[in-house]
This record gives structure tokens, C-alpha cells and sequence, in this order.
């Protein structure tokens, strides 16, 4: 009977080891390499493309592109309401969601990219993988800290319900990054070195074009802190024209052939037809006889109705009816992550500020632009000589006036950046003219976009910055973003 008992005993202990060596292995994934088994290059691929993909070119740009007026916002749903302002949309945690999850799974894949650079790591003492890393994480942080100010950062990838860090202190960290970056890709560039290949997908893995946008990120982040710091003008020149001695050209992903995959642009055109071309964009070509006009609002329905005019709600309720820019058709056309026209408009702007010559990148600003829209439309724009002559000698406000018409092709974030900067700053060059705006004796332009649900529902830290019941959201139409005069 002892030795009966006994068997029942080791045989109860053999049964709970083994269903807890079963319970152990249920959450591994055994049909993939784990992420420390992958060399980084591999990865490399994916950062870039959901960086231009998902972070730049998704509905964070869509539905700015509305509140810029640089599109119009048609089709009887989601981009109706947001031409129309309704807080239903405006506000929703919703809206940014797939993109603020997109975004922060993207800056895993990086943060995992970084790592393996490190001592030990899969991809030890490999430094232009390494700075291309750290230029992807400043982009898709930067981006995020823009449009929603305070956001999960130190924390974010280390814990399930992080902080949120204040937007001043990111940017100091994001310009501690990108300086580290440009040191990494300048040690990687003097040695040589291409440990990517064609999987970066971008620039082939050349370690010095990468660098060019390095400098060209860093002198973004510096403009965009101008309103705080009026000596990062200076700054913003000196990284720019790093960025211009590097033989920056622009960063733009063009793997894309029109048939078998699009931009992202052509691909929310194709599936929805939400977007429309403007006439707050339309009134600023005809005042200057502009030929870019030909192939930014096109009437690509044969409904008579070339652009609508902003927050027209007949225009916005119609469906298949409002035209639409002509490289919104073409899957081809590249999709900027940061174009050589922007980087020549932040010289320009800057120089004017600090009184020194703007002319030559003020030109070749327009002459990029030009080039983009033709490009990006498939049709020849010609007369680029007599309209810069005709425009004169650069202000300021034409200045910003030229990088507004350059960025309605697919840059609408960062004009949503620069006109939340000068409304800080008390000045006004892009009049808005959606009368939607304002309602009920309140502003319906958000000063900042919503969070992501997922956080809101699950991060109470979020949640609590986000708000509840009534007053969900409301601090979107009342407060600006630190960088443009708030405080979060």
C-alpha cells in the first residue's frame, strides 16, 4: 500500500512539472526566430516604411491636411465631420488610433534595432545601422510629441501603463539623439560602411545620405522651438546647411510601381475618395497665377467641381463629386518622409528672421516644389523662371506662404506645426478660412490632436490627460502644446 501511494505521489509530481513546463511554453512563439536572433538590417526595412508609411503619411496627415486647409475634407463620413469640425471626430480617441499603435509597435522594432548595436549585441559596433536607428526614433517621437504634447516616452516601451513625459523634456532628448546620430553616421560614412544594403529601403544603406537627413531632422526640431528659444533660428541654419553639405536631396520612399503597391496617399484615395482639393490652396495659386493650380485641383469626377471651398458642407456631404490633386491617382508618386523643398523653406524662413540673405533658398525651395508637384502629378510644369521672378524679393509671410502650397502635396503635419508656431507667436501668414472654426462661441480648431484609445481605455495616466465623461477632450480647443505657449 506505501509503495502504491508512493507511485500516485511521483506520478501527481511528473503530471504538474510537465503541465507546467506546457503552461511556460504556451505564450513562445516556436514558428519564428526570436527578435535577438535577427540581424538588425533586417528590421531596418520595415522602421523605414511604417515611418513614412503609417507615422507620416497616415491619418495623422489626413485629417490635418483639413484643419491646414490643404485638402478638403468630402465624401459624407469620417473627413466630412472633420471638415465640418464636428467634436464627434475632432476629439475621439479613436481617430489617431491605429496610427498612435502604429507608431509605438514601429518604435519597439527600433528600440530593438538600437539595442543590438550595443556591446554584445547581434549587430555590435555597427554605427550606421545604429544612427539610422536613432534618426528613425527621433522621427517617429518627434511627430508624436508635435500632435499630442506630453506623451508616454521614457517609459513607453519598458511598461504596459508608462507615464507621460512633458514635451520640453523629450525635445531635449530628441536633440541629444539626433546629435548622437549624426556622430554615428559621420564615423560610419569616413569607415565606409553599408551593413544594410537594399534592405534600407530609403538610401540603399549609404550611411552619408543618411546623414544629410540627419542634419536636416535636427534643423526641423530647432525651428520648431523657435517659439521658445529665438536663438535656434541660428541653430536651425547650421544643421540645415550641414544637411545641404551633405548632399541631402530629400528622403523620399519611392518603392512603389502604381500597380502592386501604393502610397499610402493614392491607396486612402483609391478606397475612399475623402479628400478633395481645397479653395483656401486654390486662392493662394490664382492670386500668384500659379501652374501648379493645373494639377492640384482637377475635376477628376466630370462633375464641374474642380475644389471645394473649406468647410462648405454641401461639398463636404457629397460623395464622388469635389476633385482632388492629380497625383492623389498616381500609386507611383514617392511619399516624403522630408522634402528637399521643406529643408530650403526652413533656411529661408530662418535667414529672414535673422536678417540675412534668403533669396537663393527661397528659389530653390519653389524650384523643388515644382519639381515634386510634375514629378508626383506625371505633367510637365513650366514657367518656374517668370513666377519666381514675378513674386520679387522673399518675406516672410511669402516665405511661408510657398512652403504651405509645397507641402499640400503630402507634408501637411509639419504646416500644421508651423501654424500653430506663428499663431504663438502673433502672427498670421496662411489665413484660414473654414467658418466651422469657431461654433456655439467656441474654438473647433484643435491646438493639439486626441490620444490613442488604447491608452485612454487601459493607461490611466493617459486617461487622466485625456479626461472623462463631459469633459473628454475639450483641453484639445483650449491648450496649446509646450513648444507653441502651453504647458503640456
Amino acid at each position: 500500500m506505501l509503495k502504491k501511494l508512493l507511485y500516485i505521489a511521483v506520478l501527481g509530481l511528473a503530471v504538474t512539472s510537465c503541465s507546467e513546463d506546457v503552461m511556460n511554453k504556451i505564450n513562445e512563439d516556436h514558428n519564428h526566430p526570436q527578435p535577438g536572433a535577427v540581424n538588425a538590417r533586417f528590421q531596418v526595412t520595415d522602421a523605414v516604411i511604417s515611418t513614412a508609411y503609417t507615422t507620416w503619411g497616415g491619418a495623422y496627415a489626413w485629417y490635418v491636411s483639413s484643419y491646414t486647409e490643404q485638402t478638403f475634407g468630402t465624401g459624407n463620413n469620417q473627413l466630412m465631420k472633420t471638415e465640418l469640425r464636428q467634436r464627434t471626430e475632432t476629439a475621439a480617441s479613436t481617430t489617431y488610433n491605429n496610427e498612435w499603435n502604429g507608431t509605438y509597435g514601429n518604435l519597439m522594432n527600433i528600440k530593438q534595432i538600437i539595442e543590438k548595436c550595443q556591446e554584445g549585441g547581434l549587430n555590435a559596433g555597427q554605427s550606421d545601422i545604429e544612427g539610422i536607428g536613432q534618426v528613425l526614433w527621433v522621427l517617429c517621437y518627434e511627430l508624436l510629441t508635435d500632435v499630442h504634447g506630453d506623451i508616454p516616452y521614457s517609459e513607453a516601451l519598458v511598461s504596459k501603463q508608462p507615464k507621460l513625459d512633458k514635451q520640453e523634456d523629450i525635445y531635449k532628448d530628441l536633440l541629444k539623439r539626433i546629435t548622437d546620430a549624426e556622430a554615428k553616421l559621420q564615423a560610419a560614412a569616413d569607415a565606409g560602411e553599408n551593413n544594410c544594403g537594399n534592405q534600407d529601403v530609403l538610401y540603399g544603406g549609404d550611411p552619408a545620405k543618411w546623414l544629410g537627413l540627419a542634419y536636416a531632422v535636427e534643423a526641423r526640431l530647432q525651428l520648431n522651438t523657435t517659439f521658445r528659444d529665438n536663438s535656434a533660428y541660428a541653430k536651425a541654419i547650421t544643421a540645415a546647411e550641414a544637411a545641404i553639405a551633405a548632399g541631402f536631396a530629400g528622403a523620399d520612399l519611392s518603392i512603389f510601381n502604381g500597380v502592386d503597391c501604393d502610397n499610402s496617399w493614392a491607396a486612402y484615395n483609391w478606397s475612399r475618395y475623402y479628400t478633395g482639393a481645397n479653395g483656401t490652396v486654390v486662392d493662394l495659386f490664382a492670386e500668384r497665377n500659379d501652374p501648379r493650380n493645373d494639377v492640384y485641383a482637377v475635376d477628376e469626377f466630370d462633375t464641374g467641381v474642380a475644389y471645394a471651398n473649406a468647410g462648405d458642407e454641401a461639398m463636404a456631404k457629397a460623395t464622388e463629386t469635389v476633385g482632388y490633386p492629380l497625383w492623389l491617382d498616381n500609386g507611383a508618386a514617392k511619399l516624403h518622409i522630408f522634402s528637399l523643398s521643406e529643408l530650403h523653406f526652413i533656411l529661408a524662413e530662418a535667414k529672414a528672421k535673422t536678417g540675412a540673405d534668403a533669396t537663393a533658398d527661397f528659389e530653390a525651395g519653389i524650384r523643388a516644389s515644382f519639381d515634386d508637384y510634375a514629378e508626383a502629378s506625371t505633367v510637365d510644369i513650366d514657367g518656374v523662371d517668370a513666377y519666381i521672378e514675378a513674386l520679387g524679393a522673399p518675406t516672410v509671410k511669402e516665405i511661408m506662404v510657398q512652403k504651405y502650397l509645397a507641402q499640400a502635396r503630402d507634408e501637411q503635419v509639419q504646416t500644421y506645426n508651423d501654424i500653430r508656431r506663428y499663431k504663438a507667436m502673433g502672427e498670421e501668414y496662411i489665413t484660414l478660412k473654414n467658418s466651422n472654426n469657431t461654433g456655439a462661441g467656441q474654438n473647433q480648431w484643435p491646438l493639439r490632436l486626441a490620444y490613442g484609445n488604447s491608452d485612454v481605455v487601459s493607461n490611466p495616466n493617459v486617461a487622466e490627460a485625456f479626461g472623462t465623461g463631459n469633459d473628454a477632450g475639450n483641453y484639445l480647443f483650449t491648450e496649446n502644446v509646450w513648444l507653441f505657449g502651453g504647458n503640456r
